[in-house]
């Protein structure tokens, strides 16, 4: 597992010391061809859901909304389907995640690699990287192949 940047512990030790609880909004985001939208974050290794935490004075779908158009330029075309609630302990204690379906949307600009996303790529449920992370591989088991849905991340 590789090791977490400077920033990044700081961060949680931030954040651990001043929320009681942290929230993040994802979004599985899926193409009329079936394929799933991924991303690769600059920061952490692998293939992730695009999505990103809730800020102060903000709602969950305004975030998971914010997140998805700043990391992937996607806009949803309706109101996005809340799948579920997850905790995500591992990271932070008392982290959760907030998992969307959005299968309507327009992406009316593509966004360049930067300093947070290197790249976004839809990909075929049947060839995803041999890299993604392993809550969004089972959590499209539980979307795509009817497997048992699991509380944890």
């Amino acid at each position: 597992m590789p090791r977490k940047s400077l920033i990044v512990r700081v961060l949680q030790w931030y954040w651990r010391r001043t929320r009681s609880l942290t929230m993040g909004a994802q979004a599985v985001i899926i193409d009329q061809n079936n394929r799933v939208l991924l991303v690769r974050h600059t920061y952490r290794p692998g293939w992730h859901f695009p999505g990103g935490g809730v800020e102060a004075n903000e709602t969950v779908k305004t975030a998971l909304i914010r997140e998805i158009r700043e990391e992937a330029g996607i806009i949803p075309s309706g109101e996005p389907e809340l799948l579920g609630i997850y905790g995500n302990f591992s990271s932070f204690p008392s982290d959760h995640i907030a998992l969307y379906l959005i299968r309507n949307w327009s992406q009316p600009v593509i966004p360049k690699p930067n300093r947070e996303i290197a790249e976004h790529r839809f990909y075929d449920l049947d060839k995803l990287p041999s890299d993604i992370q392993e809550a969004a591989r089972r959590r499209l088991g539980e979307i795509f192949q009817g497997h048992a849905q699991d509380a944890m991340w």
